[in-house]
C-alpha cells in the first residue's frame, strides 16, 4: 500500500515510469495533509487559554470540526491507495472478447460501468476535500493565531486535492455515453469547483487578515 510507504518511497513511485500512483492518488494525499494541518491547529488551540475565552457555541463548533477533520484524514488516506485501483475495471473490460455482436454489447456495457466506477473514487475525494475546506472556517477565524499560516497551507492543500480529483472525474466523464448520468455528474463537478473556490478565497482572506 502506498500510504504505508515512507515519503521518500512514495515520491519515488510518483516520479517513476509507472502510471500509478498518479494525480488522483496525489490529490488524495494533498487533501489528507490539508486535513492533518487543520487537526494540528485544533490541537494547538483546544484546551488552551485562548480556547477558554471563546463562546460555548464556537467551542462546540471547533470540537465538532476537529473530530471531522480527523475522520477526513483517514478517508483520504484510504483513497490514496483506492484511486490507484479505480481504473482496473475499465482496463479489464477492454480485454473482454469482441468477436460477436453479443460480445461487443457485453464489452461495451462493461466499459461504460467501469468508467462510472473509475470516476466515483475521485468524486468522493473531491467531496471529502470540500468537507475539509468547510471544517477549516472555524479554525481560520478562531484558531491559534500563531498557527494561522498552517491554516493557509491546509486550505491550499485541501483545495488542490479537490480540483485535482475533479480533473480525474472529468477525464473519465468524457467516455460516458449516458447523457443523463453525464449531466448529473457534470453538475456536481461544477458545483464542487465553484463552491470550493469560494471557500478557498474566503479562508485565504481570513488568513491574510489575521496575519496583518
Amino acid at each position: 500500500m502506498f500510504i504505508d510507504k515512507s515519503l521518500k518511497e512514495y515520491i519515488g513511485d510518483v516520479s517513476s515510469n509507472e502510471p500509478t500512483p498518479g494525480g488522483g492518488s496525489v490529490s488524495a494525499l494533498a487533501g489528507s495533509l490539508g486535513a492533518a494541518l487543520t487537526a494540528m491547529v485544533g490541537n494547538l488551540t483546544i484546551g488552551r487559554k485562548l480556547y477558554d475565552e471563546l463562546s460555548d457555541e464556537i467551542k462546540q463548533e471547533m470540537d465538532r470540526n476537529f473530530g471531522e477533520v480527523g475522520k477526513s484524514v483517514e478517508k483520504l488516506n484510504h483513497i490514496v491507495d483506492e484511486d490507484t485501483k479505480a481504473f482496473d475495471e475499465v482496463m479489464d473490460a477492454f480485454k473482454l472478447p469482441k468477436e460477436t455482436d453479443e460480445e461487443k454489447k457485453v464489452r461495451s456495457k462493461a466499459i461504460q460501468e467501469g468508467y462510472k466506477k473509475a470516476l466515483e473514487v475521485p468524486l468522493r475525494c473531491a467531496e471529502e476535500c470540500f468537507h475539509v475546506l468547510e471544517m477549516q472556517k472555524v479554525f481560520a477565524r478562531y484558531g491559534n493565531v500563531n498557527a494561522i499560516t498552517d491554516v493557509g497551507v491546509g486550505t491550499l492543500l485541501a483545495y488542490s486535492g479537490l480540483e485535482g480529483a475533479l480533473f480525474n472525474v472529468k477525464i473519465n466523464l468524457l467516455s460516458i455515453k449516458d447523457e443523463e448520468y453525464r449531466n448529473s455528474i457534470d453538475s456536481k463537478v461544477n458545483s464542487l469547483l465553484n463552491e470550493g473556490k469560494k471557500l478557498k478565497e474566503y479562508l485565504l482572506e481570513v488568513v491574510y487578515e489575521r496575519l496583518a
